[in-house]
């Protein structure tokens, strides 16, 4: 029996994997871009897929929600007899607008593994301390037969159960590990919900690529003794809008040149898009390219000028919208009115509440009731809408807008972004991910989970707003051609 895994990197996080005869894909983005119309990322190396030359996959694993793993139009590429496998915990409306496709969705736990003649695939879930917003992911293990074993450790902290089962002796230790780089750092001047504004508390330049190495490397795979490969995914898209071109540390070729310099325990891989890596039981990883994926050369060159540039003088770059400004201005602000009193109420569940209510001192002496202030940016007649937030009534109250300055001088926590960002959050034009990951600024005391962009990713994540998720898959199927169809 041949037992070799064949693991084709197709971007990002998208791998083809093939085992036994039989084809894998999982979190498949086949298509130059993701993301909600207005707001796609193009996936880093660029690079185009022929989807009519890859092979036939014989089922789709679907590791958890975000839209860099789930994308519809490149769902719509596949035949409908193709099943889409997936975790438990999968919110529902994602299945249900796959279904809406034509596919069949199988939910699966780590008792039951996926057959595929010899090849067997294990959805194993997310490490206990997996911060809340990845915490539905699944993360697959592959092997044919009694052959190596694949881990591919997406977006999360290695799976408990995965570790247990590994000392056990019931999985074998892997022989390659597949780790994402998730560390998405903008380079110096560059406005990002990360950054601390408060002077002197951003932690953000403390993080180098010896640090991403470091986590990647040595915290993650600290469990797994004895892996042999690493191969680095993840960090592949340009943010949309964005002048500063790929993230830091996004060149996986490079990344993996270096830890192969600064440690001996196992061989770092980095591929990009096209490379296959064949996996053994004794022999090396063996890499190649397949002739289906071409990397958009010209692109890629303008961009790294681009971003060679922006590092050697970025100017004063200011924050951007991502959402077209709303034909009903009225109706937006109506809108958000009405949904303030739940994000006032849901925040005191977050950090940033908890702490909120916590304190009793700022910058300039005992503080009030209110705490937190929301700042809405080119409201109706290009007005600053700002709020309050009041943590006796756990509601938003409209007050007098000031400077950044003096906001930052009154209330320990704050957030800025577009008014029409705000409005296409709760519209479904945009997902929470596309606001607070590159299109909000926050300050905020206390650790970095404290922020403002937790809490709002904690109040406004698919888990915990379905209505706004299915708002947005509706969004992004209507952007299918009708012509499209399967293979």
């Amino acid at each position: 029996m041949d037992t070799r895994l064949e693991l084709t990197f197709l971007g990002h996080q998208t791998w083809l994997v093939q085992g036994g005869g039989h084809h894998v894909l999982i979190d498949p983005v086949l298509m130059p871009a993701f993301g909600l119309p207005g707001a796609e990322c193009r996936v880093w190396p660029p690079r185009d897929i022929d989807a009519s030359l890859m092979p036939r996959p014989d089922a789709v694993v679907l590791t958890h929600e975000h839209l860099d793993h789930f994308h519809l139009p490149s769902l719509d590429l596949l035949a409908r007899t193709v099943p889409i496998y997936t975790g438990p915990l999968l919110p529902a409306p994602v299945e249900e607008a796959i279904t809406k496709l034509g596919f069949t969705v199988r939910r699966l736990d780590h008792t039951e593994p996926i057959a595929l003649g010899d090849l067997r695939v294990t959805l194993f879930p997310a490490g206990a301390r997996t911060l809340w917003w990845e915490d539905r992911v699944v993360q697959p293990c592959l092997q044919v037969g009694d052959g190596p074993s694949v881990f591919i450790a997406v977006d999360a902290d290695i799976s408990d159960l995965y570790i247990e089962q590994v000392a056990e002796g019931t999985q074998p230790v892997p022989r390659m590990a597949v780790i994402s780089n998730n560390s998405q750092i903008v380079p110096p001047g560059m406005p990002a919900s990360s950054i601390n504004l408060l002077p002197g508390l951003d932690g953000t330049r403390h993080k180098t690529g010896l640090s991403v190495l470091s986590q990647l490397l040595l915290e993650v795979l600290a469990p797994l003794n004895g892996v042999r490969d690493v191969a680095l995914c993840g960090n592949g898209f340009l943010p949309p809008n964005s002048p500063h071109g790929p993230f830091l540390y996004s060149d996986h070729p490079t990344m993996a040149t270096a830890a192969g310099g600064l440690q001996h325990l196992f061989e770092v891989h980095g591929p990009r898009p096209g490379d296959r890596l064949t996996v053994s039981a004794t022999e090396k990883v063996l890499r190649d390219q397949v002739g289906w994926v071409r990397i958009d050369e010209d692109f890629e060159y303008e961009s790294l000028i681009a971003h060679a540039a922006f590092l050697a003088d970025p100017g004063d770059i200011t924050l951007a919208p991502l959402a077209a400004p709303p034909a009903d201005w009225d109706q937006a602000l109506a809108q958000i009115r009405i949904e303030l009193p739940r994000l006032g109420r849901e925040l005191l569940a977050t950090g940033t509440g908890a702490l909120a209510c916590s304190i009793h001192e700022y910058l300039s002496g005992p503080l009030g009731a209110h705490r937190a202030v929301l700042r809405l940016l080119d409201g109706p007649g290009g007005q600053l809408l700002q709020f309050a937030w009041d943590v006796t009534t756990a509601s938003f109250t409209q007050v007098e807008p000031t400077s950044r300055d003096e906001a930052m001088a009154l209330y320990p926590f704050g957030a800025e972004l577009h008014f029409q960002d705000y409005a296409a959050l709760l519209r479904g034009h945009l997902q929470v991910w596309d606001v607070a990951g590159g299109a909000m600024e926050c300050w905020h005391i206390g650790a970095p989970l404290d922020s403002p962009v937790y809490a709002f990713f904690r109040v406004y994540g698919e888990h915990q707003r379905p209505d706004l998720a299915a708002l947005s898959y509706a969004h992004l199927a209507s952007a299918i051609p009708a012509s499209a169809g399967t293979r």
